[in-house]
């Protein structure tokens, strides 16, 4: 008996080697807890739906989703914020269910939360890792105070076609800054303890080489040597892990010719035994099903594709739901890669101490201190400032005297629903500061500023239909195009100064947002040539999600300013500089 007690310590002890107290701790609990768990329950922990209720971010809504929870079936949800909404469903999974599992509440918290920051894009300009920490600790400590724990970010994907509209949403081109954001997004979430109220889980995304889409066309296949890949393409994923990423989303695309979603080589040999992942990888919306376009296979084919490969949480589509227990039965998978996947949800759980409290994350008092706070807009305001590029500047016509008469036109300058940018799913266009509003704010009465439309971001009636998915981001003039550049022109002639503010919609860049031509509408550029040819200096500010080609407008213009999109205070950032 002696005997038989040294051996399971020594076994006991040689498990427990490399593992930290803690980490020994949630071994324990989670085993203990998984041999409670059926079959069924194990399968539900595996499943993230977004209820009907929610946020939409992609075409298809959950359903019975109440049911499910009460049986087991739910892992996670996402799309929904608030207090309320979030309590009441966590109240079902740690109250009415058998095992009282609680739930991850996710949302695509990608620039901000209620507070939005300029878009990722922008903020990768300003090449500053501590405001760019800074925003991501803000957007957590928002989000953790609606009751969210999970965010699908930091996308890090290289991207170098501007004509992909998601290249807004990530840093850019270059590998080594792309690194060093990632690191800095994955502390500002997470910081140094997951358990506190105030951090929420990242997911580094899209793992991988979503960015280089070929032709820039979003969803379009990936080509690439194993060369480039690792030294181009690789390095801010790998950054993210080791800065201690909680989460890793897979992308549509195929590499070497298998999707992601379901490519062993990439979520199990190259993420888990070269890099050492531990957490867990969810799929993007509905990309296991998807696989079937890929000619992988039906949805129970492709369920265990993704599940062998290495997958553990299936976001929407419902084929582990739905097929696993079958493919187990005909052994086309395995009780060790079911219990595999729910271990490492259940351990994401662990850490963010839901089990220790389910309702850790709901304070019905914090939204009001938190959220959208006079000092969280002074902070936005503040980066903001620090993203924009100066891309000409002669004469020095910039910055502009706090004096004078100021025509200030373009179809950007005083509108609130562009200001945001691209994937600011729990912001409020309505609350957003414009131009005009900016530039009164700052100037004072020393500045005369007079205003004109002068043009719409776009005459096309058909694109502006597709662009206004979201809602109103493209709003033709009643007015005709000729009629607002005559009232431009007037207005320039009787300025010192004109300054232009023209560019993209918000929702011209972003997802299945990608553009044939990066130049600037032709709606806008008769506007710039028609305010070049006043004699004026003219000052372009450019608003856009993307790099665009500005051949025409540099020539144009004395001064150039990039701002992107800018966020929630972006009028005043623009005016402060």
């Amino acid at each position: 008996m002696k005997k038989f007690i040294l051996i399971s310590v020594m076994l006991l002890s040689l498990s427990a080697i490399g593992q930290t107290p803690k980490e020994v701790k949630m071994n324990a609990f989670v085993s203990n807890l998984m041999k409670k768990m059926t079959l069924d329950e194990k399968i539900g922990q595996l499943n993230l739906l977004i209820p009907g209720w929610g946020i939409p971010t992609g075409a298809v809504v959950s359903t019975d989703v109440e049911k499910k929870i009460k049986e087991g079936k739910v892992g996670g949800l996402f799309g929904i914020t608030g207090v309320e909404k979030i309590k009441q469903a966590q109240k079902i999974a740690s109250e009415q269910t058998r095992l009282k599992i609680p739930l991850l509440f996710g949302l695509d918290v990608i620039h901000g939360y209620k507070t939005t920051f300029p878009i990722p894009l922008g903020l990768s300009s300003s090449w500053d890792m501590n405001i760019i920490e800074q925003s991501a600790r803000i957007a957590a400590i928002e989000a953790t105070a609606d009751g969210l724990n999970w965010t699908f970010s930091p996308m890090v994907d290289i991207a170098r076609d501007p004509r992909w509209g998601r290249i807004a949403e990530g840093a850019g081109e270059d590998p080594y800054l792309g690194s060093q954001i990632a690191k800095a997004m994955v502390k500002g979430y997470q910081g140094n303890d997951l358990s506190k109220n105030n951090t929420m889980m990242a997911c580094v995304k899209h793992f991988a080489l979503y960015g280089a889409a070929e032709a820039g066309r979003d969803y379009n296949t990936t080509d690439m040597s194993r060369i480039r890949m690792y030294n181009e393409y690789l390095p801010p994923y790998k950054a993210a892990i080791e800065a201690g990423a909680g989460s890793v989303m897979s992308s549509f695309n195929e590499i070497d010719g298998v999707p992601a979603t379901g490519n062993k080589w990439l979520l199990t040999d190259l993420l888990r035994k070269q890099w050492g992942f531990k957490g867990f990888v969810v799929s993007d919306y509905t990309s296991v099903n998807e696989m079937t376009n890929h000619g992988m296979g039906d949805l129970q084919t492709v369920s265990a594709l993704a599940l062998n490969a290495g997958l553990d949480m299936d976001m929407v589509g419902e084929g582990f739901l739905t097929t696993l227990k079958k493919s187990l039965q005909e052994g086309k998978t395995t009780q060790k890669q079911i219990d595999e996947a729910c271990r490492r949800i259940l351990e994401a759980k662990y850490k963010l101490g839901l089990f220790d409290d389910p309702f850790r994350y709901i304070d019905e008092t914090k939204p009001a201190k938190e959220i959208l706070t006079a000092q969280r807009r002074a902070e936005t305001r503040e980066i903001a400032a620090h993203t924009f590029v100066l891309l000409k500047n002669n004469n020095q016509v910039l910055p502009l005297k706090k004096s004078g008469i100021i025509a200030l036109i373009g179809p950007l300058a005083n509108d609130k629903n562009n200001m945001l940018g691209t994937w600011a799913v729990s912001g409020n266009p309505e609350l957003s500061v414009p131009v005009l509003e900016g530039m009164k704010n700052v100037g004072g009465s020393a500045v005369n500023i007079l205003y004109a439309k002068g043009a719409n971001l776009s005459d096309d009636t058909l694109f502006a239909k597709k662009v206004n998915v979201f809602g109103t981001r493209i709003d033709i003039d009643k007015r005709s195009p000729e009629e607002m550049l005559n009232e431009a022109i007037e207005t320039a002639n009787k300025s010192d100064i004109v300054v232009v503010v023209v560019g993209e919609a918000s929702e011209m860049s972003g997802e299945a947002a990608s553009l044939t031509d990066i130049k600037i509408p032709d709606s806008q550029k008769k506007l710039i040539r028609a305010l070049a040819k006043t004699g004026k200096p003219v000052v372009l500010v450019v608003m856009s999600g993307r790099p665009l080609a500005l051949t025409e407008e540099n020539d144009l213009a004395s001064s150039v300013l990039l701002t992107w999109h800018a966020g929630l205070e972006a009028g005043n950032a623009i005016a402060d500089v």
